[in-house]
């Protein structure tokens, strides 16, 4: 099976047919662009320089014989990366991005990365090398791996390479998960699953090769990587590539770069819209130009009702139209999308009643209702995939109106697992009880599907049930940082703990920064609790606040409420004021707890 490209009748099999077509027919247009401060034009490539560089980098890996093997990628943000990622395809290796980990910084998770994929070298930039070098005697497994600094390649030797023996079917990369709700594993992700959700995205956007976008996402992220490298690919358009860190240090340069290149598509998570409605200052909103935004993609977490209409209001000065937020859903086991709207369609909300959604029933709010949530639709069904809302327990299709499993069958859905068989058969071959309709994705998130759009409740993982009433975490942390101004928005954790034989709600909460030294403790937390007992008629048992940036978060920004959870039950978590409803009681609990948990996970461990 082949792809058409949307540009042209021309049919490709994989990304080498693809940046091979663009290099021969597209040869002198500049592809990407990188910006190295977030507002300065550092480096940029062409499709012909990008071909011919990565036919260099993949001439010097057949060299090494690594055809079939899969290398490590570790990079900084740049066009390096770009190079190295198609010069390992155009070899026939099977990339690996990882998250190149700062100055003294624990490299386990890289370490468990290189031992998961099994790589055979590694790849990166002559700076980077240096650095990691310097830690080859504490990190004896990275000492082991041959290292290559691919800025070194000259490009002559493109003219050594070798087409590769690669199909739609050939693995392209190995995506490893941001380990939120766990161990991270290595999603197996095809050439043809590339060239699909390619299809799909492009079905959404409706990007053409006069559209240009601007990405600050990281390329070792699937929403960074494939949105902000590998779909521009595809249509044809250029992008505007910058660093996620100079995006966080300021926000202004995000919608900055927007305004400057005139670009017609760009996004992220809610947390990244959230930032520039904080951060931005009225001085900089007037420099703005935000009009050519077309697509304002939203996805990765949870998307708020709020946060859109805060930031249309905000940016509304600048051009920017309500109707350019595109909500999504998807994730690295279905390569990138499932669901999105369509271009220049407004984003669709629902109200709900808040407690019968607490009992997994869709029901309509009404103004007589105290509790309601608004919800916002992920998108349709996109292209010749299915989507199935799933009662996780007895595996069959849920009534309308009812919140469920949401199940996947698409050909962007991945191959598996790396070298985890019995996961992959769990997550990626599941079958419909009633009808043994399959295989399906089972997605692990919760949801419903009303007049064909996808809504997103949360994940079967974190769903809190206390006193038979699920209630999602999402919710109750906005609820938190809501409550009281020194409370720091999207940074905070809500879990539930068994205490005497009942589950009991805690919450983990950062601080602002400039409230750390004039906090009023007393006031804070009973804001707090006035606000979770008003807005979810529950008690808390502890609340927690913490230093500001402490709170555990994966490398793409998500709360690790399970890691949150952990440090709560030992101790650990760097606690400006905790407070509990026992402190006699709970101090001996979390000793306990703590201690059986830790012998549970021995056990795991040794079996």
């Amino acid at each position: 099976m082949t792809t058409h490209l949307t540009d042209t009748r021309h049919e490709v099999s994989t990304l080498v047919d693809l940046l091979g077509y663009r290099a021969q027919n597209q040869s002198d247009k500049t592809a990407y662009t990188f910006l190295q401060d977030g507002e300065t034009q550092a480096d940029s490539l062409t499709y012909k320089e990008l071909d011919r560089q990565a036919r260099a980098i993949a001439a010097r890996l057949q060299s090494l014989g690594v055809a079939g093997s899969r290398a490590l990628l570790l990079y900084p943000p740049g066009l390096e990366f770009v190079g190295a990622f198609f010069g390992c395809l155009y070899a026939g290796v099977v990339a690996v991005p990882a998250y190149p980990p700062r100055r003294n910084q624990n490299m386990s998770r890289l370490q468990a990365i290189v031992a998961s994929s099994q790589a055979t070298v590694a790849l990166t930039t002559t700076s980077l090398l240096s650095r990691v070098e310097n830690r080859f005697t504490e990190e004896p497994e990275l000492a082991q791996l041959p290292w290559l600094a691919t800025d070194n390649i000259a490009s002559a030797q493109a003219e050594a390479w070798q087409q590769p023996d690669v199909s739609r079917n050939t693995l392209a990369f190995l995506q490893y998960t941001s380990g939120s709700t766990g161990t991270p594993k290595g999603v197996m992700v095809s050439h043809g699953n590339l060239l699909h959700n390619s299809a799909v995205i492009h079905k959404s956007f409706a990007d053409t090769p006069n559209s240009r976008g601007v990405i600050w996402l990281p390329h070792y992220h699937d929403m960074g990587l494939i949105g902000g490298v590998l779909q521009p690919l595809y249509v044809g358009m250029p992008i505007i590539l910058m660093s996620a860190v100079m995006f966080m240090q300021k926000p202004w340069r995000w919608l900055q770069a927007i305004s400057h290149y005139k670009a017609t598509t760009s996004g992220g998570p809610n947390f990244a819209y959230d930032l520039c409605i904080r951060k931005i200052t009225p001085e900089q909103r007037a420099s703005l130009d935000l009009s050519s935004w077309e697509v304002a993609f939203t996805g990765a977490e949870p998307v708020r009702a709020e946060t859109l209409e805060q930031f249309a209001a905000t940016f509304a000065d600048c051009g920017f139209r309500r109707e350019a937020f595109h909500p999504c859903y998807g994730m690295a086991e279905t390569t990138l999308m499932v669901s999105g709207g369509l271009r220049n369609a407004p984003p669709v909300m629902r109200q709900v009643d808040g407690v019968a959604l607490e009992r997994n029933q869709v029901v309509t709010a009404t103004s007589k209702q105290e509790i309601t949530r608004t919800l916002v639709g992920c998108g349709q069904n996109l292209l010749n995939q299915k989507i199935v809302i799933v009662d996780p327990k007895s595996l069959t299709p849920c009534p309308v109106n009812q919140v469920g499993e949401i199940w996947v069958s698409s050909s962007s859905v991945a191959q598996g697992y790396w070298n985890r068989r019995e996961e992959t058969e769990q997550a990626f071959h599941a079958y419909l009880a009633d009808t043994g309709d399959g295989p399906f994705l089972r997605t692990g998130d919760l949801g419903f599907l009303q007049d064909g759009e996808l809504f997103i409740t949360g994940r079967i993982k974190d769903v809190i049930i206390i006193r038979g009433q699920n209630h999602y975490p999402h919710d109750i942390e906005l609820t938190v940082e809501k409550s009281h101004p020194a409370l720091r928005s999207g940074c905070g954790s809500a879990f539930a703990v068994e205490v005497k034989g009942e589950e009991r709600l805690v919450v983990v909460q950062e601080v602002e920064r400039s409230y750390l030294r004039k906090l009023n403790v007393n006031e804070v937390i009973e804001s707090i609790r006035r606000a979770v007992t008003a807005e979810h008629a529950l008690q808390l048992y502890a609340t927690v606040l913490v230093k500001t940036g402490s709170i555990p978060k994966t490398s793409s920004g998500k709360i690790q409420r399970h890691a949150c959870r952990s440090g709560f039950l030992t101790g650990s978590l760097n606690v400006v004021e905790d407070w509990s409803e026992t402190p006699q009681g709970k101090s001996k609990f979390i000793h306990l707890k703590a201690e059986v948990e830790s012998m549970l996970q021995e056990l795991s461990t040794s079996r």
